[in-house]
């Protein structure tokens, strides 16, 4: 099998042109999450089927998770499967992608209309271009390479195109997981194309906990000028962020220099109060942080802390005001992922993908953890081997986010080498 890889790179190289149009087809539906107040994937999840309708796929199933605020209340979830040499009892490789995309925020920072797409200068421009929409094509194109010249991969590939990635994926892996369990096989290889470094010699086998929390403090509102009358909300919530801020860095400052940043984090990102004039001493104040966490700490442990020290502090501002002791401070949750255990490094999917990089590109590589979150998770925690890899120059979520086409098509030909070694 991998006496074809010439042929396949070749064949790969000859659909550039089309990989090109079929990613601006794609880029040109904003594909958002209804948490945003758009109307999600299924559009796009359509054009997908439309294209890929008469390419000789052995299967190709939709699993739409039902949500009433998406249009047609749903979240559309494909599979797309290529059987392997023994047919369906082959060994299986997923390679996973997600059709939502994030909003576009700012448009005032946008060259061009983020829905319209540009290629121009070897790049393809426009809003989902690299964070999904590179990696999905090149997944597809690496597959329509093998049927166009008859060749059938030595492992049956899943392409598995799901909804719901940028606000939780729980309409999406996280649904198929739940409510379709017998999809998935302890030793099924997992590649999930949604994250690396300029050059392609990053494999992410690791990932960080995540936790986003919420401080809520409620005061009492007054003019600024009788802060007796009250109590500042504002004040409060700042001695609060600070020194839990340095609390946490001191006692979890462990590191792993598996992960890149090799410690955890947590960083305060958001703020918000009513006060809407300088002379307003405010009674509500929120601060929200974003924590990266290595997988050998305990996210209990942590949040029962956070607790903790947001009692101390509240016991330094105690006082009773209209028969209410305040301030009152609240923690909520915002979002919680707890690392799983590590893709061995050792494993079939690593050795695979090492094997093929260096074959294509004469390059070594490097396999390490991140501190951002993909749903390779889900898969490490079935016990299921996932890696993290893509030739990325990382514009996603950014003002004139790109593709570049060179990492497309040259992706695709390392995806294909997985098929056949």
């Amino acid at each position: 099998m991998e006496s074809h890889l010439p042929e396949i790179s070749r064949e790969i190289e000859g659909l550039r042109d089309e990989m090109v149009r079929t990613l601006v087809e794609l880029v040109r539906i904003p594909a958002i999450s209804p948490d945003y107040g758009y109307e999600g994937e299924y559009d796009k999840a359509q054009k997908l089927l439309e294209i890929i309708k008469d390419w000789p796929f052995d299967r190709v199933e939709v699993y739409n998770a039902p949500d009433e605020r998406a249009k047609k209340g749903v979240r559309p979830n494909i599979l797309a499967y290529y059987y392997g040499e023994e047919g369906e009892e082959s060994e299986r490789l997923w390679i996973l992608t997600h059709l939502d995309v994030v909003p576009p925020g700012d448009l005032s920072k946008w060259e061009s209309d983020p829905f319209k797409p540009v290629v121009k200068e070897g790049k393809v421009y426009g809003r989902g271009a690299e964070d999904n929409g590179q990696s999905l094509v090149a997944s597809l194109y690496a597959v329509k390479a093998l049927m166009n010249l008859g060749i059938r991969p030595k492992r049956t590939v899943i392409l598995a195109f799901v909804s719901d990635e940028e606000t939780g994926s729980e309409y999406g892996i996280g649904w198929l997981m739940r409510n379709h369990p017998e999809l998935f096989r302890k030793d099924d290889l997992v590649l999930v194309p949604d994250g690396g470094n300029e050059d392609g010699t990053f494999i992410e086998v690791a990932e960080k906990s995540i936790l986003w929390f919420r401080l809520k403090v409620r005061g009492k509102q007054v003019h600024a000028s009788m802060p007796e009358k009250g109590l500042n909300a504002h004040r409060v919530a700042l001695d609060l962020a600070y020194h839990l801020d340095r609390f946490l860095h001191e006692k979890y400052s462990r590191r792993d220099d598996l992960f890149e940043p090799p410690e955890s984090t947590f960083e305060p990102t958001m703020v918000r109060n009513p006060a809407d004039s300088p002379n307003i001493a405010p009674g509500e104040h929120e601060v929200v942080f974003d924590c990266r966490v290595l997988p050998d700490y305990s996210l209990d442990e942590i949040l029962n802390d956070v607790k903790t020290f947001s009692e101390d502090v509240r016991g330094a501002y105690l006082k009773e005001i209209d028969g209410k002791i305040l301030p009152e401070i609240e923690v909520e949750v915002l979002q919680r992922l707890d690392a799983p255990k590590p893709t061995d490094p050792n494993s079939e999917i690593v050795r695979l993908l090492r094997e093929a990089i260096k074959k294509l590109r004469g390059k070594g590589v490097r396999v390490g953890g991140i501190g951002g979150g993909t749903f390779a998770a889900y898969f490490r925690k079935l016990g299921i081997p996932a890696v993290v890899w893509a030739t990325l120059d990382e514009t996603a979520h950014q003002p004139n986010e790109y593709a570049r086409i060179d990492n497309m098509v040259e992706d695709a030909k390392v995806m294909a080498a997985l098929f056949v070694l």
